[in-house]
Formats: structure tokens, sequence, C-alpha cells
């Protein structure tokens, strides 16, 4: 089994072109990984999520701890056998989603008690059991459990809910076992506050993780006050190991934290876009529920080699949405994945060449001068 680590091949002004070793395969980095959060890719099957090119998806331990259990999971081979997915798997630690879905949440220095949006059974998560629950799945990549901050928040607010997520994660590097092949990160919060993402990052290097997630963007604070805490934060970061922007996010949020020095996402967007008639294109995003599309013959990106364009029309995409056919979601969620896998390998490629600056310019002119849907009557 391969050791865990990560090995920076190129870069062009602060955007990485790596590589990350895990237990269970490669990543090429910069990467986007799926969102699989309860051992599925929504709409997806395990073979349609290789095919679009990705090599690492994302699980979730608050999800899979209140179904099926981490227990069962490992009894039946782990994660990667349970979901057909033999590549390697990062799981979030639950802390979003105790904070987004859990109800009756009480948090205490020791860890956070709550209610199953799902029946209301009581569950109590601390840093060892997040750790414990991940290391039952299996997870190549385990994320510290962290209070993920809300927004907005004072800067007080921000900073005691940093400091707790910093003793959890120091609670959290004590209770993970080091393996070949398995990595722990730690996640940087303190809000907008550039100088409570300095005295995260710092307290989070000295503990010494694997590699380090910047956590509590993407939240409502806007894209430029993101990229200016991404901008600040990434190089505070050791140069060693990746660096992760969770929950990001749309294509121009991506090209914008690449060029800010970040090596791996991951967001819901592409798949939920695609069960709502969302597509994201070379030349913009379009709403195959709109009207326009009920004639047109054309694929949904000329240069796009997803089954969705290789294979059929706007017109019956459009057809498929308005028939209540779950055939529509499936082949528009394939065509999402498929152009955030084209669109990071062209970042790889263009990182590696020394040309990021103008293929990202080049990104950014065909967006703005695409077909971006306008706001219409649907048929």
């Amino acid at each position: 089994m391969s050791a865990f680590g990560f090995t920076l091949l190129a870069q062009d002004g602060a955007a990485r072109r790596g590589r990350l070793a895990t237990a269970h395969g490669t990543v090429e980095t910069p990467a986007f990984m799926p969102v699989g959060t309860a051992a599925t890719v929504k709409a997806m099957t395990a073979d349609a999520v290789r095919a679009t090119g990705a090599e690492m998806v994302l699980g979730n331990t608050y999800h899979l701890m209140l179904r099926p259990g981490a227990e069962r999971v490992a009894r039946l081979g782990g994660l990667h056998r349970f979901m057909d997915w033999p590549g390697p798997i990062l799981t979030d630690s639950g802390g979003f989603q105790v904070m987004s879905l859990a109800r009756l949440r009480q948090i205490d220095e020791d860890g956070v008690t709550f209610r199953s949006h799902l029946d209301g059974s009581a569950h109590r998560l601390t840093p060892e059991r997040s750790i414990e629950i991940q290391r039952l799945l299996d997870a190549d990549v385990t994320m510290v459990l962290d209070e993920c901050t809300p927004f907005p928040a004072t800067e007080d607010q921000a900073a005691a809910s940093m400091r707790l997520s910093l003793r959890w994660a120091e609670r959290s590097r004590a209770a993970f076992a080091d393996r070949p092949g398995y990595g722990l990160f730690g996640i940087v919060q303190g809000g907008v506050h550039l100088d409570l993402r300095a005295e995260s990052a710092a307290a989070l290097r000295a503990i010494d993780f694997h590699g380090y997630a910047i956590g509590g963007l993407a939240v409502g604070e806007g894209q430029e006050t993101m990229f200016g805490v991404v901008a600040a934060t990434a190089p505070l970061l050791p140069v060693d190991r990746p660096r992760y922007l969770m929950g990001v996010g749309r294509p121009e949020d991506l090209v914008g934290a690449v060029a800010r020095g970040i090596d791996m996402f991951d967001c819901v967007m592409p798949t939920r876009s695609g069960r709502t008639a969302q597509a994201f294109t070379r030349r913009g995003t379009l709403n195959v529920r709109n009207a326009r599309h009920a004639d047109d013959p054309c694929p949904l990106d000329a240069d796009c080699a997803c089954p969705a364009c290789r294979g059929h029309s706007r017109a019956y995409l459009h057809h498929l949405f308005k028939a209540g056919e779950m055939l529509g979601p499936m082949l528009l969620t394939w065509h999402n994945l498929h152009y955030y896998q084209d669109l990071m390998a062209g970042l790889r490629t263009a990182i590696a060449d020394g040309a990021f600056a103008a293929h990202a310019a080049g990104l950014a002119a065909a967006w703005a001068s695409g077909e971006v849907d306008p706001a219409e009557d649907e048929t």
C-alpha cells in the first residue's frame, strides 16, 4: 500500500498542478469531487461517475451514521465495496450537516448532541466518534470535526467558534490512527476575519495534518469576499500538502480558487442543478425547461462527449423534464459532472503548460459572451 502524500508537479502563479496519493489510488489535482453524501452520487451509477473522469468522491459522516450506520458499512466491507467505488473517498466529518439539518442541537466543549432530521432519534457526535465513524467507513481522507460558524457572525462569535474547532482538531488528530495511504485534514475556520483565519491556519500547521481545508465559505458572503479569504489563507498553508476548499462551487468559483492556490473541491451544484434542469456548458448556463429549447435539435454543448450531448438534443431533454421522466435528471447530472471534470482537466493542462492566466481568461470570456438563458416562460 502506497504512502499518503501530495506531490506538487507544476505551478503557474499561485495555481498548482499536483498529485495526491492514497490507499485506493491517485488523484490528479486540481480536482473536483462529486458529492456522494449517502454512498451514492444522486442519479448516477458508480460506473457513470467513473466515466465522467472523476477520480475521488465524497461521502458524509452525518448521513451514513444515521443510515445505514457506520458499523454496518464496515461489516459489509467498507464504503468502497458498499458503493462500488474502488477509488479514493473523502468523508466530511458531519459538522456542517449537524448545523444545517439536525434538530435540537446542543453544542458543548465535548461535542454536539442532536436529533436526527429523519426520525427525531437522539445522537451524540464528538471529535473521537467522528474519526471512528470515518475509519469504519474506510475513508482515504478523513476530516476533523469542526463547528461550522454561521454567517453572518460577529468577530467574537467567529473567534469562539474557530477556537472550539481548534480544540476539536487536536482531539481529532489524537484519535486518528496513522496508516499508510490514509490522511487526516484540518479545517481552517474564522469566518470572513483574516486575522482569525491566520490564527487558525498557524495552529493547524502546528498540529501537523496530512492536508488542510478551508471551511466556512460559500455560505452567503459573496464571491469577492470568498476569494479574498482564500487569497489570504492559502499562502499560510504548507506548500507540500493538499489544499481543499469545502463546498465550492460554480465553475467560475473553481477557476478563481485554483488561481489562488486551491487543489481540491466538492459541491452539490452540478448534481443538484442536473436534477432541476440547469446545465453548465462552455458558453454559459441554460435551463432546458425553457420554451426556446422545445424545438432545438442541437446538443447542450457541441464540444461535450457525455451521453446527453452525444446522443440527445435539447428538445429531447426539454421533453423529458416537462414529462417528468427520470431520465432527464440522470442525463443532465451526467452532463454536468462530465463538464466539471473537463473543466478541471483543462485547468491542469493549462497550469502544466504555464498558460493558466490565458486559459482562465478564455473561459471567462466564453461564459460572458455565451447563452445564459434569459428569464422566460416555460412551456
